[in-house]
């Protein structure tokens, strides 16, 4: 080793010791005589001092090192004098006289500081991730990363799961989004999918007789990009048979909040997690992934609004839609020009607009006239509709009230993201609270705006709350299924369901979904041949790495916490991936690319 110790490791007891640290220097300080070499390891940093009195030829090197050279220094620990103790580190105590220097490997000037946290632009740093991963706040995410999985498996272990892998070069199975194909050299003209998901080979494992299964998979889907999804992420997959619902719930809920107090014990979750069903989530917060660490829940206005002279109100309820608004503890003084920004952020969220009621302090809710309230809808709104928005949130002296009329799926969509908005700007959200919590009886299919059909709420493969009794052929809309999310501070954690494993009632569910006889056949063959040969009911869910991370750690992008991510348009600048393919691969493969 070209090491005997770690640079995070000494301490005031390893004082007269003999050590050989490398690593980088982080930073260089030329005092004249003495010169003072952060140096920097994996695990943290320590002092160097190079004294020309005590060796000098280090000395000279010492004075043309630079910042992210990486270096061996042996030397001995020393106690710093009393008054040059760094409090803020660690390695505090104590500093390294070095003895010998060697250079192990220059470097150029970085393309931005890895000793100071700055902001830096992301194509920049995705460019020079590997420089990226060396700041101490990537490190920590990494090792935050590690912990966490390690904890996963070792929780799985001792609970008798088993750890199997299954293929990466599968057929294509149709899960909601688009597969990447990966086509074949040696049968020309086919093609292998990554998979989206594990999905249908996990529940061939449970047919195999595996009963309680799980992998840190990869999954791949060619779909649009955002802040909390990449094309390649990382699950925890996980199914078991010979469970309901509440035994995977009640799983998780063990394995999420014991892995909080192990791997960030800085952080505050409380259990037992809150149920919400479906229905109650989107009416309360607008959202089936809501942040539960803080209330201001929305409150729907639209029986009181119905016959409102304000057209806005009741326009909106005759035509099918509805009338929804929050209020917001003691901004009724709210200044115009902030209020403006709410209303451009929900019509970017696709709301029409935003009308807002600020209520005076020191005057009593229930008697206020439309006079008495700063809103631009004040000379619209009648003493018994400003009553009812007041009764109906809950709105007290000083507060303010926000309303947004129009269609149930914009209006909860625009208010339900106004209220993490606000919540984040107020500071409403404890940054040291993980509130987890599971939302459940999600309907079984939405309705497909392309076909005027159905598509599957969570997967094709989720049995229905009513089992064989459900009006799939009749009623679709109104069949819930057996299906669960975790939610933890704003983003979906885990979705998972109980899985159909009766081959009718897999066919039934495949119909309604617009399949033939045919495409079934084709394309879900094996797994239902597999529910002809004892297939046991099971059930399981897939939490994601990727964004459990970004919770644990506090951040707002899953990028952060992939060691090689992609960009929000799924490029890799690194390696400049996608690129081109050679014509001599394209030929092997029998493909030809078609210029646009």
């Amino acid at each position: 080793m070209l090491k005997t110790v770690n640079c995070g490791e000494l301490r005031s007891g390893d004082a007269g010791r003999t050590v050989v640290l490398a690593g980088w220097v982080n930073r260089r300080r030329d005092h004249g005589n003495l010169i003072f070499i952060d140096l920097r390891g994996r695990d943290g940093l320590v002092q160097v001092v190079v004294n020309p009195e005590l060796a000098p030829d280090s000395h000279a090197v010492a004075e043309r090192v630079r910042n992210e050279w990486v270096i061996q220094i042996t030397g001995t620990v020393s106690a710093r004098p009393e008054g040059t103790k760094n409090l803020d580190l660690p390695t505090g105590d104590v500093e390294v006289f070095a003895t010998s220097l060697r250079v192990l490997a220059e470097s150029k000037t970085p393309p931005f500081y890895v000793n100071e946290d700055v902001e830096v632009d992301e194509l920049l740093r995705l460019k020079y991730r590997y420089i990226d991963l060396r700041r101490p706040q990537m490190a920590d995410v990494l090792r935050l990363r590690h912990k966490t999985v390690k904890f996963i498996r070792d929780f799985l272990d001792e609970r008798d799961f088993l750890e199997v892998e299954t293929p990466i070069l599968i057929k294509s199975t149709p899960e909601g989004a688009r597969d990447y194909v990966v086509p074949s050299r040696v049968h020309p003209g086919s093609f292998y999918a990554l998979p989206q998901s594990p999905q249908q080979l996990k529940q061939l494992l449970m047919a195999a007789g595996v009963e309680r299964y799980f992998q840190i998979a990869r999954c791949f889907r060619d779909e649009d990009l955002r802040a909390d999804r990449q094309p390649e992420h990382t699950q925890l997959d996980l199914e078991m048979s010979f469970v309901e619902r509440d035994d995977v719930l009640d799983l998780i809920e063990e394995l999420f909040t014991d892995l909080v107090k192990a791997v960030v014990p800085n952080k505050r979750v409380t259990s037992p997690f809150p149920r919400l069903t479906y229905a109650e989530s989107m009416a309360t917060y607008g959202t089936d992934k809501p942040d539960l660490r803080f209330e201001m829940k929305l409150a729907d206005l639209s029986d009181d609004l119905a016959h409102s002279e304000f057209k806005v109100f009741s326009g909106a309820v005759g035509s099918g839609g509805m009338v929804k608004a929050l209020a917001v503890p003691g901004q009724g003084a709210m200044p115009r020009r902030r209020l403006d920004e709410l209303v451009e952020f929900v019509k970017a969220r696709g709301a029409a607009g935003l009308v807002w009621v600020g209520l005076p302090e020191g005057v009593d809710p229930a008697d206020l006239t439309p006079q008495q309230v700063k809103s631009p809808a004040a000379k619209f709104l009648s003493p018994s509709d400003l009553a009812a928005i007041v009764s109906g949130t809950g709105a007290g002296a000083g507060d303010l009230v926000l309303i947004v009329a129009g269609p149930e799926r914009s209006t909860n969509t625009a208010l339900g993201q106004l209220r993490n908005e606000i919540g984040s700007r107020l500071g409403l959200a404890d940054p040291d609270e993980i509130a987890f919590g599971f939302v459940v009886d999600f309907p079984l299919f939405d309705p497909d705006e392309n076909t005027g059909g159905w598509t599957a709420a969570h997967h094709a493969f989720t049995m229905p709350l009513e089992g064989h009794d459900a009006p799939l052929e009749s009623d679709p809309g109104s069949v819930m299924a057996n299906s669960y999310d975790l939610v933890a501070n704003g983003y979906e954690l885990a979705s998972g369901s109980i899985r159909v494993h009766d081959r009718g009632l897999q066919e039934r569910i495949l119909r309604v979904l617009g399949y033939t006889t045919e495409q079934i056949d084709e394309r879900f063959g094996q797994l239902l041949g597999a529910f002809e040969y004892g297939t046991p009911p099971h059930g399981g869910i897939a939490p994601g790495i990727d964004r459990l991370i970004m919770v644990l750690a506090g951040l707002d992008s899953i990028r952060d916490t992939i060691a090689f991510p992609k960009t929000q348009s799924a490029v890799d600048p690194l390696f400049g991936a996608p690129g081109p393919v050679e014509d001599v691969h394209l030929n092997e493969l029998h493909i030809r690319v078609v210029e646009d």
